[in-house]
């Protein structure tokens, strides 16, 4: 087989491919056994019949398309290893005159992996929001166990912010009822948000068993974008009743005694999570100057396809009716090009990031063990409330763990680089990223323990 590399442009490359026919035998035998398998001929039993009697059946030409089809995938990933192209997309094939007897040519256009000169990580440095507990943060960790621990009782009121009020909905468009929007007994916290938009405005001050209409734009359903007008009737409101913050309280809602022991607690876990805070701002801001520093080109037919795989769950989400895009965007006061313009400028940095951090992740020889990615699975299972079991059987369903695995070692691979930056709070003060990132050779000691390991094993 012969292949040569024709560059399109510094992520696009041709492949020129040619293949001997007599390299093809092998494929032949294949397909002349699949199709004595499928066919039926008198005389000779299913899978027994010659090949030039089932070559007389179906014709030349047709073993020969099945022929090429199944070999066509080999061929062009052996082309790849030949010519070491690092292609990145599906390629564009075209087939050349397929004549039996005479080689097999095509090419493949596709996108490829581009140069990225990475920078000395140690010349970095980023700018963070230093950890700052307040007196007001620890109020308001109170604030939010008391009303863990608090009651709900029916008020002869207006309803009023923070309310809990239970609601019947329902919406016409253009004077027609629209059923996904009907609802009986609905409950709702008033001042969330969560709801439809305009909807706490409309029922403040309305008592049990009042109602009032207000017009809105709906954003789901076969009515997304729509002006609407609903109907809102409020059957109870209730307010939140406290606990008094006392002792008896502290007692009973946690393991301290007294009031300043569980002020004392709180604010040690507001600190722990303004830890985790700064560590997940540590991180984007690495990030961000790394794109910063680091120019290349982009494969355009993969930003594309990222820019369709966005734009295709709205679409779907919304029956692929242009009619209900337009209406949706309308409604987020978007027009069709500034969406597009999004979708593309999205697409672009998503792209650039993981470019970015395969290029790292590659000059790092960094790999993800067993372990590392079960606990990634175990994680995001959490996340959407599943067994993992249950998650890892529709990541395979989806062929997502391939892309699940590069996402970890992408993050293993930025996480080294954090160790070699200067990261520093607003206030001049170094921050030691070792407690959440480790250290930038911590990999690779323990690479060579492993190694040791098995030496002495």
């Amino acid at each position: 087989m012969k292949s040569t590399v024709e560059q399109l442009s510094p992520t696009r490359v041709k492949l020129n491919v040619e293949v001997p026919f007599e390299e093809l035998s092998g494929d032949f035998d294949r397909a002349y056994q699949t199709l004595a398998q499928q066919i039926r001929i008198p005389g000779f039993r299913p899978g027994k019949a010659p090949a030039k009697i089932i070559e007389a059946r179906v014709g030349r030409d047709t073993v020969l398309e099945q022929v090429v089809n199944d070999a066509l995938p080999g061929k062009y990933s052996e082309a790849l290893a030949e010519s070491e192209v690092n292609a990145i997309s599906q390629p564009e094939i075209e087939l050349g005159d397929l004549v039996y007897g005479e080689p097999l040519t095509f090419s493949a256009v596709v996108d490829t992996r581009p140069e990225i000169t990475l920078p000395d990580f140690a010349s970095l440095s980023v700018e963070v929001d230093p950890i700052e507990v307040s007196d007001a943060d620890v109020e308001e960790e109170l604030e939010t166990l008391r009303q863990r621990f608090g009651t709900l009782a029916g008020v002869d009121r207006g309803v009023q912010n923070g309310d809990f009020v239970s609601l019947d909905l329902s919406a016409t468009v253009n004077g027609e009822a629209v059923p996904d929007a009907a609802t009986e007994g609905l409950s709702h916290e008033v001042g969330n948000g969560d709801l439809i938009d305009g909807l706490d405005e409309a029922i403040t001050g309305l008592k049990a068993g009042e109602s009032t209409e207000f017009t809105t734009t709906l954003i789901a359903g076969e009515h997304a974008g729509a002006e609407a007008v609903v109907s809102a009737t409020v059957q109870s409101v209730k307010e939140r009743e406290l606990p008094e913050l006392d002792e008896e309280f502290v007692q009973m809602a946690s393991e301290f005694d007294t009031v300043d022991e569980l002020r004392e607690d709180l604010r040690r876990q507001a600190s722990e999570a303004k830890k985790y805070e700064q560590a997940g701002s540590i991180r984007d801001a690495v990030l961000d100057q790394l794109l910063e520093e680091v120019e290349f080109p982009l494969p355009e037919k993969v930003v594309e396809d990222e820019v369709e795989a966005t734009q295709h769950q709205l679409v779907h989400a919304l029956g692929h009716d242009d009619e209900q895009v337009n209406r949706f965007l309308e409604a987020q006061g978007k027009t069709r090009e500034e969406w597009d313009a999004e979708a593309k400028e999205t697409a672009e940095k998503s792209v650039r990031t993981q470019l970015l951090l395969d290029a790292i992740a590659d000059a790092a020889e960094t790999e993800v063990d067993q372990n590392e990615l079960t606990q990634q699975i175990i994680m995001q299972a959490q996340r959407y409330g599943m067994p993992p079991q249950e998650f890892i059987q529709q990541l395979q369903n989806a062929n997502q763990i391939g892309a699940l695995y590069a996402d970890v070692r992408r993050n293993k691979a930025l996480a080294s680089v954090i160790g070699d930056v200067t990261v520093k709070d607003t206030n001049g003060e170094v921050i030691d990223t070792e407690t959440f990132f480790g250290t930038p050779d911590a990999e690779g000691e323990d690479a060579q323990a492993d190694d040791a390991e098995d030496e002495q094993a």
